[in-house]
């Protein structure tokens, strides 16, 4: 019912400043002329621009708070969606304490003095529909007293996703209108920007993303994922232990708790390597608010995954082909490559497989020329990817993501330590992952994963055995009489090893069964 409210107040607005009128007055034939005049003139009035400025809060508040922010960081045009919705702190203050009591009780159901013997007013961060507070909880959870909460404001949700349904409906009115944006699918474009808003602020989804990540993570010395309080999450808060740490691009901080920072750059690439491409279960969002550097005494120079929640996974397919497929351009191996791509269904069945050979070729030798400083293991990764496109083809997004994340690792890597030899780092990593999938461990990987199937499957083997070869007695071949006998025969011979092995079996039965007896009556 609101977003329709919403609706009729656009088109209210759009009435309003008669946009029709205006149409209809502009020259028949000088129209585009006659609005970027008009446009002008609007700009240079100042009271008309008031009343804008008026009417877009109204509309839109998530638009017409990314528009002022715009306005002052126009690098926000180049950042992904969530660093910019990060980046509208300014544009609300942190809630007051009552008012943090009053969103808590309403999220947990029970007055927060109940649980939390207190919590630190001053947000640790704040962002315009959420916030971030460090409480010490009345009695331990899960062995921890100390807790980092996250709590979002139900009413700025609300809004950010009218905003999203209301795009979704100015961009369904284009396509039916305007053939171009029907080629571009706004609609659907617009669903994909809701749909991302709700998983950003989706808590039990994010709760859920960091347990299994602990899981994955808990026996790596190189990295620790803080606990989930479970009792303490709902849709509107996330409770996990709180883990003292100092932000991973602080080489003072890190230097002051002597922790070497060229170990923290490669344990960086090593984690996020394997986490992508071993696990297939990573990190979609990596930069330095996200990631710290513990400095408690028993996970002291970890890596802590506490702020990224936001998890992407791939498919076994899909991290077999980018492991191998690495692993065969770093060996510059460009046909066992272009046939990957052909198996995974990227190109087309009618690309020929020496032309995505020459243009692997064409992207890649240029990154193996440079000096080993100058190396980028994220770019050679993005022609990996990318370079089926003059074909046609496309890779999944989900590879497009672990790519990018990858490359995000590697660039923060470089800001901890320049020197740092991702390149390296990231083909010993992928060559031990490859080597892991083809020895023994991933055979017994492999069949345990069919072994589910095979209990089901290998007592009925003989039997249907048997009945195929007793089916196909009946009806001879296209030979005729002379395979039908041979096949008699061999039909013949397994209904007399049958018999006897079902008499075998009686007999060891009755023979146990003897000695059974035979032994009571003894004892007796």
């Amino acid at each position: 019912m609101r977003s329709l409210f919403r609706q009729l107040r656009l088109l209210f607005c759009a009435l309003r400043y008669g946009v029709r009128l205006i149409w209809l007055t502009a020259p028949e034939h000088h129209k585009l002329h006659w609005f970027v005049s008009l446009a002008s003139r609007m700009r240079d009035d100042a009271r008309l621009t008031a009343s804008l400025h008026g009417a877009l809060p109204r509309l839109a508040p998530l638009a017409a708070a990314f528009a002022q922010t715009l306005a002052t960081r126009p690098d926000l045009a180049a950042m992904t969606l969530h660093d910019s919705i990060e980046a509208l702190e300014h544009f609300d203050a942190p809630l007051t304490p009552d008012a943090l009591d009053s969103a808590l009780h309403a999220a947990l159901g029970k007055p927060p003095q109940t649980l939390f013997a207190s919590i630190d007013p001053t947000p640790i961060h704040h962002g315009w529909c959420e916030q971030t507070h460090i409480a010490r909880l009345a009695l331990p959870l899960n062995g921890h007293r100390t807790v980092t909460l996250r709590v979002l404001r139900a009413d700025h949700i609300e809004e950010v996703d009218e905003d999203a349904l209301l795009l979704c409906v100015v961009a369904r009115w284009f396509e039916r209108f305007s053939r171009a944006a029907r080629t571009l699918q706004l609609h659907d474009l617009a669903l994909d920007l809701r749909n991302d808003l709700q998983h950003r602020f989706d808590l039990r989804a994010q709760a859920a993303n960091m347990s299994q990540s602990g899981h994955q993570l808990e026996r790596n010395p190189r990295v620790v994922v803080p606990d989930v309080i479970w009792d303490l999450c709902t849709p509107h808060t996330l409770a996990v232990q709180h883990i003292d740490s100092v932000p991973v691009t602080d080489i003072a901080g890190l230097a002051g708790h002597r922790i070497n920072a060229t170990r923290v750059a490669v344990h960086l690439v090593e984690v996020v390597t394997q986490q992508a491409f071993e696990h297939g279960f990573f990190h979609a969002t990596l930069d330095a608010r996200r990631i710290a550097v513990s400095i408690e005494p028993p996970t002291l120079g970890r890596l802590v995954f506490a702020g990224s929640t936001l998890m992407t996974s791939l498919s076994s397919p899909e991290r077999e082909f980018f492991v191998h497929g690495a692993t065969a351009l770093f060996q510059q191996d460009y046909g066992r490559l272009a046939d990957l791509h052909s198996a995974a269904g990227h190109v087309p069945a009618h690309a020929r497989k020496e032309q995505i050979e020459a243009e692997l070729r064409t992207r890649s030798e240029a990154h193996f020329a440079n000096s080993a400083d100058a190396r980028s293991a994220g770019d050679l990764f993005h022609h990996l990817l990318h370079v089926v496109q003059p074909f046609g083809g496309a890779v999944s997004p989900r590879l497009a993501a672990a790519q990018r994340a990858f490359a995000q690792a590697e660039e923060l890597a470089r800001t901890i330590h320049p020197d740092v030899d991702a390149w390296g780092i990231a083909e010993r990593t992928l060559a031990g992952i490859a080597q892991r999938d083809l020895d023994h461990r991933g055979w017994i990987r492999r069949l345990s994963q069919e072994f589910p199937h095979l209990a089901q499957v290998a007592p009925r083997v003989p039997q249907l055995v048997f009945h195929y070869l007793q089916h196909h007695a009946k009806t001879p071949g296209i030979h005729g009489a002379a395979t039908a006998g041979p096949r008699t025969g061999v039909v013949a011979g397994l209904i007399r090893e049958q018999r006897r092995t079902r008499a075998l079996l009686i007999a060891c039965a009755l023979c146990g069964a003897a000695l059974g007896a035979a032994a009571i009556l003894h004892g007796f």
